[in-house]
């Protein structure tokens, strides 16, 4: 009886273990101004490219206009590359570069899955100052 309780009491444990997700590729949402970022496999990296947001549906033709370098502003927002040369896996990514639209900087950032459709992103301007956001899967 002690054997077949343990066993069901085991059982139950790994049902009640959260699996994560095999890959971090897709469609997932951002906490901020409805953004939507398609991440994926790019050569031995991932990256993320800006699908969405509040601000691009209202005006899908919106331009990079708040990026440090001038010569950039010209770039429109949808289908920008935001994540990139994030290195490791299958759960924590580290070493890669966040861009961020809405101040125009570059930060070194960590992607790391918390669970099967979650995913917390890290960006820094130097440890200790570091913004965190915890996206959605959509797809």
């Amino acid at each position: 009886m002690f054997r077949t309780t343990m066993i069901a009491a085991a059982a139950l444990g790994l049902l009640a273990t959260p699996a994560l997700a095999a890959d971090v590729a897709g469609l997932w949402q951002t906490p901020t101004n409805g953004g939507q970022v398609e991440i994926s496999h790019c050569g031995n990296s991932l990256c993320g490219k800006l699908v969405s947001s509040n601000h691009i549906r209202e005006n899908p033709a919106l331009k990079d206009v708040k990026n440090k370098d001038e010569s950039q502003r010209v770039r429109t927002l949808k289908g920008l590359q935001m994540l990139y040369d994030f290195t490791g896996g299958p759960t924590k990514w580290k070493d890669g570069k966040v861009y961020n639209p809405d101040d125009g900087g570059t930060y070194s950032g960590t992607i790391e899955l918390i669970g099967e459709n979650q995913l917390k992103l890290k960006g820094c301007i130097v440890a200790p100052f570091c913004k965190t956001q915890v996206w959605t899967r959509l797809r």
